[in-house]
């Protein structure tokens, strides 16, 4: 029986967060990788959108690679690559841009976002910013892709892989599976510890804020003590009156297995709360911490997992970016001379 095709991206932007652990990274670990056939890739295109510095892209590709692999994701079992180690993306992205419409990027909310961001900084607003949901789509559709397990946020990129999808085989001939969205369903979005109505995010300013993969143990008791909540001393689970107290029991359920609402029931104050959840995350973070070590240690099995990825993603990908090609009426290449040439 065949097995259902995942993929999933996450970009080199910044150190991976708690955010992404518990969000994203150990579902696809525990879940993904064994009940589909995963891909999961570093989507270092992507990072290319905004004002950066190459080192630092370069050295958080490699650090996002080898914490995807200390989180569990084993190369045995999934697929995992750079995304720049495979032409098809891009090959696929400029199609694409010929189906996507200028209405359609530009009503995408996280360019306004970002593109508000850049603009606040002074800087003008790269075009890739503007394109870069079509690369996303390029992502997913060229490997089959019938699932792609994202955080809401991300939701408005994959339908707009679905209205591609389904346009340029209306167009030009069944081509592309058009893929489905599929949400987490614990600790899908973990806030701030100091603005909890915001995301916990890799590319924030701020680090107090934010737990990353790689702090080490006091440093992540210090952010979650110092972890903002609301006015009064009652603990209750409500997102929308006591917003920092329920990120913090959404923490908390996520790292243990328990419930959010019936853990609210446990404690009687703040501090105790607060206390529980750290050592939660301190103990959720170390088998990833002590991975990661190993892996630094060994350099050349990252490699080596990032060049035999690359290499059973492209020739996944090939074929259908191949008949996309020809579909959409390009010629192939000339690998051999034609009888009339030769004559």
């Amino acid at each position: 029986m065949e097995m259902t095709r995942v993929f999933s991206g996450i970009q080199p932007t910044g150190h991976l967060t708690l955010g992404n652990y518990l969000g994203a990274m150990r579902r696809w670990a525990e879940v993904d990788q064994h009940r589909a056939d995963s891909l999961f890739c570093v989507v270092d295109l992507h990072a290319l959108t905004v004002d950066h510095d190459p080192a630092r892209v370069r050295r958080l590709s490699r650090q996002t690679a080898t914490l995807l692999l200390a989180s569990g994701l084993d190369p045995e079992v999934c697929t995992v690559f750079l995304q720049s180690h495979v032409d098809e993306h891009a090959r696929l992205s400029y199609l694409l841009e010929c189906v996507a419409t200028d209405g359609e990027m530009r009503r995408m909310i996280q360019y306004k976002e970002k593109a508000a961001k850049e603009r606040a900084r002074g800087r003008s607003v790269r075009l890739s910013l503007l394109t870069y949901p079509v690369l996303m789509a390029a992502d997913i559709l060229a490997y089959g892709t019938e699932e792609v397990p994202v955080g809401e946020d991300q939701a408005q990129h994959v339908e707009l892989a679905r209205d591609v999808a389904v346009r340029f085989n209306q167009r030009y001939g069944h081509t592309f599976v058009v893929p489905r969205t599929t949400l987490p369903q614990v600790a899908a979005r973990v806030m701030n510890l100091q603005d909890p109505r915001r995301k916990m995010g890799k590319s924030d300013d701020s680090g107090a804020g934010v737990v990353y993969l790689l702090d080490e143990p006091d440093v992540v008791r210090k952010k979650v003590l110092r972890a903002v909540t609301d006015s009064g001393r009652e603990v209750v689970y409500d997102r929308a009156e006591r917003p920092g107290i329920a990120n913090l029991l959404d923490i908390l359920a996520a790292c243990t297995g328990g419930n959010p609402e019936s853990l609210a029931a446990v404690y009687d104050s703040y501090g105790s709360l607060k206390k529980d959840t750290a050592e939660a995350v301190v103990e959720v973070l170390r088998p990833v911490q002590a991975r990661h070590r190993e892996l630094c240690a060994d350099p050349v099995y990252v490699e080596e997992v990032l060049r035999d990825g690359a290499e059973k993603a492209r020739a996944s990908a090939r074929p259908t970016v191949d008949a996309a090609y020809r579909a959409i009426g390009l010629l192939p290449p000339v690998t051999e001379p034609s009888l009339s040439a030769v004559r």
